[in-house]
């Protein structure tokens, strides 16, 4: 297999032995950090087992999670042996924090539930199939008790959190790549969803540095699938939706080298001035900033923040084809190399996806068409959170290549 090189930008905190594969070869080898949400489930989990949940008529918010079911009712199996997990848990108990982070993401904590639907079930609630939508809690509410019966995987998720899963993933010793060290920061509850995020994030080797919030509620995600592989989702923000700039926050910002900022953090409020400070604070001590632009909703209700932050802090902006033409204010017919070109006037790299069409890296006002990989597609929700994994460093790292 040759691995292609992408077009690079250089940092003076870059170490230049850091060698990372193409997009392709992380979209292949990167297992997926999965999307959901509510504490109307009842989770269930074993040891070194991936969590799985079972709809819970009646279960309150605050509910205990259950670990008591019989083995053959846990859909999720094991992603690691027992020597493998306990070894890794040895390490991060252990763990010294680097100087510098080699990426830091600056976004939202959230709690993914998944499950398979069928497209008659997104028709009877009105859900409108390959969309995110905002729910309130009674919405929520709704929707879980339309779920009633159902089975679901819970992950701690969240577009930025599968990017960072699969960054500290890039670490491997069969590809010979040195670990990738890479931390959070930003919202996330006191309550037991906050604790089961923050403890998947921890064995994942991705560090979440901010404190909870005090009697704040953690955010959830519906990630309803249906067999064509699209994906929907219906957001829930939660109680412990803010994200202040401290002096926690600016420490974290000041000491890493990439600093990658969830677009998703525009439908918080006041959130802009936080966005401001760090992108401005990491760019003054060195790093440089990539923003994604999450989705085309989110884009048409912040349009204005997102290019005020684009147009002045961003080194590399990461989107698919819609959000790339809602950023530009194209129409349908424009094309994802047309966005891509557009937008690399504007910001140095611009990262495109287009689907099963491959996707495009745009740079001085050109478009570098990437081909995709051939597969089947089975679950769509976070393919496009791995290709930026795979992508970011690619991109970043020093333009020495050895």
């Amino acid at each position: 297999m040759s691995l292609s090189l992408l077009p690079v930008y250089s940092s003076p905190h870059l170490s230049s032995s850091l060698f990372f594969p193409t997009p392709h070869l992380s979209l292949l080898c990167l297992p997926k950090f999965s999307n959901a949400p509510t504490p109307q489930f009842i989770l269930c989990c074993r040891r070194n087992a991936s969590f799985s949940a079972r709809c819970g008529p009646g279960v309150p918010d605050g509910a205990q999670y259950d670990s008591g079911v019989e083995e053959d009712e846990r859909p999720m199996k094991a992603s690691c042996d027992d020597e493998e997990e306990e070894e890794g848990q040895e390490t991060l108990s252990s763990l010294v924090l680097p100087e510098r982070w080699d990426v830091l993401g600056l976004g939202q904590a959230m709690v993914d539930f998944s499950g398979m639907v069928d497209d008659n079930f997104l028709k009877n609630l009105g859900l409108e199939k390959g969309t995110r939508k905002v729910v309130n809690h009674e919405e929520r509410g709704r929707v879980l008790q339309a779920m009633d019966g159902c089975s679901y995987k819970a992950a701690a998720g969240g577009s930025l959190s599968n990017t960072l899963v699969a960054l500290a993933r890039l670490g491997s010793r069969s590809l010979k790549v040195p670990a990738v060290s890479v931390a959070m920061t930003g919202s996330v509850g006191s309550d037991l969803l906050g604790g089961f995020y923050r403890e998947k994030l921890r064995r994942a080797n991705v560090q979440f540095l901010s404190e909870p919030i005090k009697d704040g509620t953690t955010g959830t995600v519906i990630v309803l699938t249906t067999p064509d592989a699209q994906r929907t989702m219906l957001a829930y923000q939660g109680t412990s939706s803010t994200v202040n700039y401290d002096a926690s926050l600016a420490s974290a910002v000041s000491k890493t080298n990439i600093l990658i900022v969830e677009g998703y953090l525009f439908e918080l409020p006041d959130t802009i001035k936080t966005i401001t400070k760090a992108c401005e604070n990491a760019r003054r001590n060195g790093a440089l900033v990539a923003i994604t632009a999450s989705d085309v909703s989110c884009i048409e209700r912040h349009f204005d923040d997102f290019w005020e932050i684009i147009g002045n802090s961003v080194d590399l902006v990461f989107a698919n084809g819609d959000e790339a033409r809602a950023l530009c204010n194209f129409e349908a017919k424009e094309s994802a190399a047309s966005a891509a070109r557009y937008l690399s006037h504007f910001v140095p790299l611009v990262s495109v996806t287009d689907g099963p069409r491959g996707s495009y890296i745009g740079v001085k006002g050109e478009a570098v068409y990437i081909p995709p990989s051939p597969c089947v597609p089975v679950d769509t929700c976070g393919a496009g959170d791995a290709y930026a994994s795979g992508n970011t460093p690619e991109n970043f790292r020093c333009s020495q290549i050895g």
